[in-house]
């Protein structure tokens, strides 16, 4: 059987080092629907969503972690956006020609890889590192480094249809146990890419480390959903306030907008905006579509 739209934890028992395995399918194919951009900056998106889902797994919270890669050239923004319980959405600005080449050649010098997570329960924390690397992986390897300090590994593939990816890294309390770190590592560099995007994931540990132990733990499931909702988009009407909406609504009869995510449509006329802003708890007139 096929294994997609999961995600798998396990850890090395005598070795001190964790890992995941994620692979998306149905949930990637609905999060690129609305995305216009290369064959080859899909896949980038496709990269950027398989590795948002397995960065989650390496923190505890409750909220929904952001993975953008943002600059000045070709292509303008990859973010990648997946909650804690595995709800995935992407979203994708280039243009519409991008000559293949290193993360510098299509987002341009001076490209940044952020990381946001928006707990719900704790302060929000955001992660900045040059955009730096021949691919997405060897660009998060770089922000571990720097910010984590923890040995960390990935690999990442993506087609038109899927995305899978394998992480591999040391435990906190484990650092210093360098031969072993060593040893895994080499062998996870085996892997190839069809490996990657063919196997089931007990297939793909049995290839890679059948000597050594590993406990994998169950699966959880991956699927796409989009968060936008009428109240955000209301609450972001409010807080540009009474006259600036009415100043819109002098050159045009209504307010359109548009989730870039899901492509969702919500509308609001004149009416809309005074119960809107008399009280904020009037619904608007049937004006969605």
């Amino acid at each position: 059987m096929i294994e997609e739209d999961l995600l798998y934890r396990f850890v090395f028992e005598e070795a001190g080092i964790r890992g995941e395995w994620v692979k998306l399918g149905p949930s990637l194919q609905a999060s690129c629907r609305h995305q216009q951009g290369p064959g080859h900056v899909q896949q980038l998106l496709g990269q950027a969503l398989a590795a948002v889902v397995m960065l989650t797994a390496t923190v505890k919270f409750k909220g929904s972690m952001i993975l953008q890669a943002q600059g000045q050239g070709d292509i303008r923004a990859v973010v990648a956006q997946s909650t804690h319980d595995k709800k995935i959405r992407g979203l994708l600005r280039s243009n519409e020609t991008v000559p293949a080449g290193t993360l510098q050649d299509m987002f341009g010098q001076g490209g940044r890889l952020v990381i946001t997570i928006e707990s719900d329960n704790a302060d929000p924390y955001q992660g900045i590192t040059a955009l730096q690397g021949y691919n997405l992986a060897a660009a998060l390897e770089t922000y571990f480094t720097q910010s984590e300090q923890l040995n960390t590994r990935l690999w990442l593939f993506a087609s038109e249809h899927q995305a899978a990816g394998l992480l591999i890294q040391e435990l906190p309390e484990q650092t210093g146990y360098q031969t072993d770190w060593e040893h895994i590592e080499m062998l996870a560099n085996t892997v190839t890419d069809q490996e990657l995007i063919k196997l089931n994931c007990e297939q793909l540990l049995h290839r890679l480390f059948h000597e050594e132990k590993i406990r994998l733990f169950e699966p959880e499931p991956i699927q796409f959903k989009c968060t936008c909702s009428r109240q955000k988009i209301e609450d972001t009407l409010r807080a540009l306030g009474k006259s600036e909406l009415y100043e819109i609504l002098k050159t045009q009869s209504t307010i359109e907008v548009d989730c870039e995510f899901c492509r969702e449509h919500y509308s609001y006329d004149a009416i809309d905006i005074k119960n809107l802003m008399s009280d904020g708890i009037s619904p608007p007139s049937d004006t969605r579509h």
